[in-house]
């Protein structure tokens, strides 16, 4: 369980985790030039693009899934000349967010993505023993009534997950149609 008493002073926002989900990539790219918005006093506030390379070409990834290799196999992958993009870009992002599962870690990241699916605006959690993140979805869909904001909790007891947001202390997954 996290600590009450812990306060979130690194905040990463990522787009583009899949280069054809252009939502989080339109607001990341808004946020770099103008982050006016989303900064807080005592808060760093990160705005990213993840997979850049698959962004500039629109599509889901470039080798494999960036949404699937934060698994301690590919973070500790030697760097050689045919490693796909996506793992070399995990352990980029890594080493700038984490290390994963350090205290250094970031505390919170927030990935944007859309689905085609219909979900509206959801949010997606991997623990349900995070207080931190319990009661900030809390808030978020208290701040969006009479809005739906539904939450998925894809918790598993013995599933390690490897998503982008995984790097985090606090892990936080968004869709949007």
């Amino acid at each position: 369980m996290s600590s009450p008493c812990a306060r979130v002073r690194r905040v990463g926002l990522f787009g583009g985790t899949h280069g054809n989900e252009l939502s989080g990539v339109l607001l990341v790219r808004h946020w770099q030039q103008d982050g006016a918005e989303i900064q807080r006093p005592g808060v760093e506030v990160k705005p990213f693009l993840t997979n850049p390379r698959a962004v500039e070409r629109c599509t889901r990834y470039i080798d494999c899934d960036l949404n699937r290799v934060f698994d301690p196999q590919s973070l500790g992958r030697p760097v050689v000349e045919d490693i796909p993009y996506e793992v070399r870009r995990a352990q980029e992002i890594n080493h700038i967010f984490g290390p994963k599962g350090s205290d250094d870690a970031y505390d919170l990241i927030f990935d944007l993505h859309n689905t085609t699916s219909n979900m509206g605006g959801t949010i997606i959690l991997e623990n349900s023993r995070d207080d931190f993140t319990i009661q900030m979805v809390h808030y978020i869909k208290n701040a969006l009534a009479p809005e739906p904001c539904p939450v998925l909790l894809i918790e598993h007891p013995s599933l390690k997950y490897a998503t982008t947001r995984s790097v985090a202390k606090h892990p936080v997954g968004k869709y949007q149609i």
